[in-house]
């Protein structure tokens, strides 16, 4: 572990949290029917030290997905116990403490099904995000992979995608940033872990390439049964048109299609369904009918972050989507209905308006989960 004794004079945070337990999980894709295929946990102490590290293989009762990418084929993974069986000890190390991963969101989600699976909730209460972290110390890093951050901390990572290397690495680079963060008094981008509540059993989606393992056979049965994670209700067809694009400062419209975008301090599917509930369309990518992207991190390079700025699409943070769900406007009828979205924000539409001066990126509330309900847009292209 490095040593990092520039802090030792200094004055501890009183906000930050009393331990953390650094996570990381292999898995057999990244897809919601997806499962654990191992898991690694260090426990840290309130300043970043290490007090023990636990490893165990999961079976995911299924296929073991890109063996080439974790190395754990379906002979490693068949003796090794269930979910279920590890739920308990895992809920012991992550007890009390922030959970901390590179990429949050996907350690959290993961872990999260698989407790809701064995009908039991995880203890987590809190995540941390050593992405965002990085971004709010503005460690100059050519990118945010893994290898990256170690790198810059000179950390040797000896076996990637291995889950207890992996977990090793980060608790590694965690230490330094942490104390970095307490140096210069920075807020820590904590953020909510909420439990998935709803699920239920259905057949895992075939995939092709990948041969049925542990005695399924193509559509999914087998001694195991056919439990795979499927969100409990279908998303409906927005019944109301699309009025254009939202403009900052105005309202939301009826009809108006909704993309999200990274990290969220409320559960993805919750935010989801209070926009589907107020008549907009949620959208699973950004093109140029998309009205509204919500991100917290609107500086990541995120597939659909780099098309709205493409195509100009305004962009808000969650604390300012959050707000705007309060008061969504009715869809507009009759001729020129799809100019509803000026109307209803009291001004005509005008290219730039959203980059006018004073409009928030969103950084401040990224990873906190506290926005200040500050919104922007990106400037459309020229071209359009």
């Amino acid at each position: 572990m490095l040593d990092d004794h520039s802090t030792a004079a200094t004055a501890w945070p009183a906000a930050y949290p009393e331990g953390y337990a650094v996570v990381d999980v292999e898995t057999t894709g990244l897809a919601r029917d997806d499962r654990i295929v191992s898991a690694a946990v260090y426990r840290l102490d309130a300043r970043g030290e290490v007090e023990d590290h636990w490893y165990t293989l999961v079976n995911p009762e299924r296929d073991p997905g890109p063996v080439w990418i974790h190395g754990l084929t379906t002979d490693v993974l068949e003796g090794a116990p269930l979910f279920g069986e590890i739920a308990g000890e895992l809920s012991e190390r992550l007890d009390g403490r922030v959970l901390v991963a590179h990429n949050a969101i996907f350690d959290w989600s993961m872990i999260a099904r698989e407790y809701a699976r064995a009908d039991r909730t995880a203890p987590t209460r809190q995540r941390l995000c050593t992405i965002a972290l990085s971004k709010e110390l503005r460690l100059p890093l050519p990118n945010h992979k893994l290898e990256s951050l170690a790198a810059h901390f000179g950390v040797v990572q000896q076996r990637a995608h291995h889950a207890l290397d992996d977990a090793r690495v980060l608790a590694e680079a965690f230490r330094p940033s942490l104390r970095a963060a307490a140096r210069g008094g920075v807020r820590l981008p904590l953020l909510e872990c909420r439990p998935l509540t709803e699920w239920s059993n259905s057949p895992a989606t075939p995939r092709i390439g990948y041969q049925p393992s542990y005695g399924q056979s193509s559509q999914g049965s087998g001694p195991y049964g056919q439990s795979s994670w499927r969100p409990s209700r279908k998303r409906p067809a927005c019944p109301y048109p699309n009025p254009g694009r939202y403009e900052v400062g105005g309202q939301l419209v009826q009809g108006m299609r909704v993309a999200f975008s990274g990290d969220t301090s409320v559960d993805r599917e919750l935010l989801e369904d209070r926009s589907i509930e107020a008549g907009l369309h949620v959208a699973s990518s950004v093109s140029r009918l998309t009205s509204l992207l919500v991100t917290n991190d609107p500086e990541s390079a995120t597939s659909k972050i780099v098309k709205a700025q493409s195509y100009g699409t305004p962009v808000v943070d969650e604390a300012a989507f959050t707000q705007l769900l309060r008061d969504v406007a009715p869809a507009p009828s009759g001729p020129g209905s799809r100019s509803g979205a000026a109307s209803a924000s009291g001004a005509a539409s005008s290219p730039g308006r959203g980059s006018a001066p004073g409009s928030s990126s969103g950084r401040g509330s990224s990873g906190t989960g506290t926005g200040t309900g500050s919104s922007s847009a990106v400037p459309a292209p020229s071209s359009e």
